[in-house]
Formats: structure tokens, C-alpha cells, sequence
């Protein structure tokens, strides 16, 4: 039985209404899935230590600070504010910025599409392509039994849509940028994106999560979910960057159906933020369906980063790999819970996980606990865990080629992380992550 915050979960009902009352201009199906999810909020309440997905992430402090809706205002991000945002690129890279959970199309850039390509405003795509979004929106991301997933769901309004017709080729990067600003202090916001790639489309997209303070001290909550559908012999690659406020609350959820023959790639690197907890899960429903998952996990002083993730193979011949490394210092603590369900029909599943923790100070934690359910007997399936310390003899190694103790543990510490960030094709994402860390943790 999971407790409930009373108090703070009738605030949410009120908020709720007073966003129903205001929203009316919204169709019908989506008023009706919005009412939905917040009973199901209301009879799911906050979860606790003592619920088993949450046991190692206490999301007490996160219920107990005070959070307002941010006023839908004129903001103070300029475009130079957002990662990634070189003006050279404009021609080059797609980009739509969200601010507090709300699109901003004086801060986007976007090149030529081709024809039948929707990238832009969910809240828009909401008025005036509604019967394709119904079709998506709502249908992956369970917010039946995750509170967040739906709380998201009852406050859906703005956030990013992009659909991609069959056979459609994207070149130039996708950049999902989402920007957080809080002059006041706890703000919240829910942006919701939906993904639809056809059959035989490809694209390459980048999500970012940033805080607008130059001092990275603002405290606000990110919950955003994100919903992914590949159609047949789809392809996507994608980066996911969390550089949030060291004050900030920040909770994901991407779930992803694979069809027949897709492809799915993702690099996610985590840096920022007081408690995050980020949920990755994917379906692979179709034959021959291929995905990657590939993490970076990097906490400092008090930081809790929780990374959840589940791959569900669901239809024989299909292939998964996934990797995820951490580096703690400080007094940070990780949280690692990777499940991977082959289902009794799966034959010939090929799934390999891995999760690897280096810890710099003797008060970081890890709790690391990779999963395999498999329900059939033709399979190829492997895990494993690792939690240690700098290696003394590649040190010593170092050191004696004239290399000091403290140069060669920042080298090794270096080495750790860099092998999942040259996962990621984009150069200027790849340099910008490997100077970040190197500052954030000096070991350049």
C-alpha cells in the first residue's frame, strides 16, 4: 500500500481543475484522457521507499517543495542560451525550444522539410492535427500504474510533435531543446512530445534539458514524458543530455514501440540535477526489430540520479544491447534497475546488458540491480554488474611513465566516461560533453 501525501495531492486536483476549466478549447478525446489520468494520479498517489521501483529513490524532498505552473509570459531565454544553438547551424540543424514545458517559436530554427513532415507544437498539432495524434498520444506511455507518467498526462498541453511519412530520410539533426527558467523559484512544468517515424523513415534527434540560471542554482520540476513509435524499417538515433540546475527535480519517461525490422539508438548522458530519475523503456513487437541503449550517469556532492530501464521482447529474432556506466564522487548516490523481459513467443532473442559504476569517494553509493525474465528456451541472454574503484595498477602504470598520481586517475576517470559518449555520432554534441565533464569533474 503506498502512502499518500493528502495535502499536496488535493493541490494538484485543484490545480487541475482550474487547467481543465481554462483548456477548453482542446478536443474532446483529450479532455477525456486527461480526466482519466488524474484519477489514476489521485488513486496512485506519490510513491514511496517502500514501493519495490522506487525502494532506492526517495522523491520526499521533490513532494514537500513548494511548486507553482509557470505564468505563460514573455521569457528571458534569448536563442544564444541554448546548447548546442551555433547560429552557423540554423540551416543545418532543426530545432524547436520549450520553455517551461511551452513552445517558443521565436527561439526555433528549423531548415526545409520535406513534404508531409509535422514538427513543431504539440498544442497546435492538437488543434489542427488531432486525428493523428489520437492515433499515438497517450497509447505507449503507461499512466496507469507510474504517478508521474500520470500526472504528465493530466496536465498534457504543450510540448513537441514531430511525424515522419513513410520512406522520408531526415539528414540534418533534430534538436528537441527544452529550457527551464524559474526568477521565482519552484516552478513545474509537464512537456509532453510525441515521435512518429513511418515505415523505412530515419531520423537523428537530440534532447536537451537545461536551466536558463548562469549560476545553475535555480530549484524547479521537470516531468516530461516522451512517446516514440517506429514504423517498419524505421530508423532513429538518439542523444539525450540532462544538464538540469543542481537544484532542480527532473523526472523522465520515454517509452518506445519498435515495429518489424526498426532500429533504435540512444545515448543518454545525465549531469545535472538534485534528484533524477529518468525511465527508458522499449517495446520490440515486430520481427528483426534492433535496439541500443547506451548510458553515462555522473553525480557530485549530494546528487541522486536513478536510471530505470526496461526492454521488452515481445516477438522471437530480435536483438537489444545495452550499457550503462556511473561515475559518483561526493556524497552522490546512483541508482541502476535494468529489466529486460523475454516473453514466452520470443525465440531466438539475442539481449546482452551491462552496467559498469566507478566510485571516486568512499560516501558515494550505487545500488545496481541488472534484470533477465525470460520465459523462453531458445535465447541468447547475458548481464552483469560491476561497482569499484580506480584501477592501482593501471595508476601505477601511469606513474611510471612520469605521469603524476592525481593526472592519472583524472586520465582513467576520463577514459571511464568517454567510451559512451563517443556513441554519439554529432561531433559538436560529442565536444560539448567531453569539455562539460571535463570541467565537472576535472579530469581533463
Amino acid at each position: 500500500m503506498i502512502d499518500k501525501n493528502v495535502e499536496k495531492i488535493d493541490k494538484y486536483l485543484v490545480e487541475f481543475e482550474a487547467f481543465e476549466k481554462n483548456a477548453s478549447a482542446a478536443p474532446q478525446w483529450i479532455h477525456n484522457v486527461r480526466r482519466d489520468a488524474i484519477k489514476n494520479f489521485s488513486q496512485l498517489g506519490f510513491p514511496t521507499t517502500r514501493n519495490e521501483e522506487w525502494k532506492y529513490t526517495n522523491v520526499s524532498p521533490l513532494v514537500k517543495t513548494e511548486l507553482r505552473f509557470p505564468e505563460k509570459q514573455a521569457s528571458r531565454v534569448k536563442k544564444e542560451n541554448v546548447l548546442f544553438n551555433d547560429p552557423s547551424n540554423d540551416q543545418l540543424w532543426h530545432r524547436i525550444v520549450c520553455v517551461n514545458g511551452y513552445v517558443k517559436d521565436d527561439l526555433s530554427a528549423q531548415a526545409i522539410l520535406p513534404n508531409g513532415v509535422r514538427f513543431g507544437s504539440l498544442a497546435k498539432a492538437l488543434a489542427t492535427e488531432s486525428e493523428l495524434v489520437q492515433k499515438h498520444l497517450a497509447h505507449y506511455a503507461q499512466y496507469d500504474t507510474n504517478a508521474f507518467t500520470a500526472l504528465s498526462t493530466a496536465f498534457i498541453e504543450d510540448g513537441i510533435f514531430l511525424y515522419i511519412p513513410d520512406g522520408v530520410v531526415i539528414e540534418q539533426p533534430i534538436h528537441l531543446a527544452f529550457v527551464s527558467e524559474s526568477p521565482n523559484g519552484g516552478t513545474i512544468a509537464h512537456p509532453r512530445n510525441l515521435i512518429v517515424l513511418g515505415k523505412n523513415s530515419q531520423a537523428t534527434i537530440v534532447e536537451t534539458y537545461q536551466s536558463l540560471s548562469s549560476k545553475n542554482s535555480d530549484t524547479y520540476f521537470t516531468n516530461t514524458v516522451t512517446e516514440i513509435a517506429l514504423g517498419e524499417d524505421a530508423i532513429l538515433e538518439h542523444s539525450r543530455v540532462d544538464k538540469e540546475s543542481s537544484n532542480a527535480f527532473h523526472i523522465s519517461t520515454t517509452r518506445i514501440a519498435q515495429s518489424a525490422n526498426s532500429r533504435y539508438g540512444c545515448t543518454s548522458v545525465m549531469a545535472g540535477g538534485k534528484l533524477t530519475r529518468n525511465n527508458h523503456e522499449i517495446v520490440l513487437q515486430g520481427e528483426h526489430a534492433e535496439c541500443r541503449l547506451d548510458g553515462l550517469y555522473l553525480a557530485r556532492g549530494a546528487q541522486h540520479v536513478d536510471n530505470h530501464t526496461v526492454v521488452d521482447h515481445r516477438v522471437p529474432n530480435c536483438t537489444s544491447r545495452e550499457y550503462y556506466k556511473g561515475i559518483m564522487d561526493g556524497e552522490s548516490r546512483a541508482v541502476f534497475n535494468g529489466k529486460v523481459f523475454v516473453r514466452q513467443d520470443a525465440q531466438k532473442t539475442d539481449a546482452q546488458q551491462t552496467n559498469k559504476n566507478l566510485l571516486l569517494s568512499d560516501n558515494a553509493v550505487v545500488d545496481t540491480k541488472p534484470q533477465l525474465e525470460i520465459y523462453a528456451d531458445d535465447v541468447k541472454c547475458t548481464h552483469g554488474a560491476t561497482v569499484g574503484q580506480l584501477d592501482e595498477d593501471s595508476i601505477f602504470y601511469l606513474r611510471a611513465r612520469g605521469i603524476g598520481t592525481e593526472m592519472a586517475r583524472r586520465m582513467l576517470t576520463y577514459g571511464f566516461a568517454t567510451e559512451i559518449i563517443e556513441t554519439i555520432a554529432l561531433e559538436p554534441v560529442r565536444q560539448y560533453l567531453e569539455k562539460s565533464i571535463s570541467e565537472d569533474f576535472h579530469i581533463g
